[in-house]
């Protein structure tokens, strides 16, 4: 008897071999944890996230934060009322789901610098 292969896990027209490749798929890379990290408890300009983070580049800032955004896991809101134009990133409902998650990673990153280093 055969078994069968294992169910693919689909979410936004891609699919996924299982919940960790799928989680990952969202937050994995270098860069998309760290700018959720910095947006769990604020709404930052884009200026603002390159401050606090200064060894991304600005193309990886902005391709990264679409990603998020197409994720839906961003929001970007545009202010046009006044010049000159002002652009805030903060979480949606879907991606604060994620703060214990990203809380649980930084906690672990302190430990390590604590215990390990």
């Amino acid at each position: 008897m055969e078994s069968e292969p294992p169910q693919m896990l689909k979410f936004k027209g891609k699919e996924y071999p299982c919940c960790a490749s799928l989680t990952m798929g969202l937050i994995g890379g270098k860069w998309k944890t760290v700018i959720l990290f910095h947006l769990m408890n604020e709404k930052l300009r884009y200026n603002e996230l390159r401050k606090a983070m200064p060894a991304v580049t600005e193309r990886t800032l902005s391709l990264q934060l679409k990603a998020l955004e197409e994720d839906g896991l961003l929001k970007r809101k545009v202010y046009t009322s006044k010049p000159p134009l002002k652009v805030e990133y903060s979480l949606t409902d879907f991606g604060k789901t994620l703060i214990p998650l990203i809380q649980s990673i930084a906690d672990w990153g302190d430990l390590v610098v604590e215990k390990y280093s």
